[in-house]
């Protein structure tokens, strides 16, 4: 079995959201993408401290997807540096890790 990431990634609205969504799992880039519909966020950005409301979607990919991942999200995703993050998942029931990554190939 191939390792199994879960990215992260925020956007401004939940249309383009669910847009960018659709794509990657379309093109098998993510098994699936869960659109959380408001987080509130505060960062510093070019020297100075914001906040806004955006739209949190928590991804599942397989590992050897995540460069494609990354170019199709930056490449639709309208913020300069876009929070795009991701992390090895250790654990999970053995089913759906392989429903994960047979989504992706």
């Amino acid at each position: 079995m191939t390792e199994i990431l879960i990215a992260l990634c925020t956007f401004p609205d939940a249309d383009l959201a669910a847009a960018v969504t659709r794509e990657v799992v379309e093109l098998r880039l993510a098994a699936c993408g869960n659109i959380l519909p408001r987080v509130h966020s505060i960062y510093r950005w070019q020297g100075k401290v914001e906040s806004g409301d955006e739209v949190l979607v928590i991804y599942k990919l397989d590992w050897n997807r995540f460069s494609e991942f990354e170019t199709k999200i930056r490449s639709m995703h309208p913020y300069k540096v876009p929070e795009i993050i991701a992390f090895p998942l250790t654990k999970g029931l053995p089913a759906y890790l392989d429903w994960v990554e047979k989504s992706c190939s």
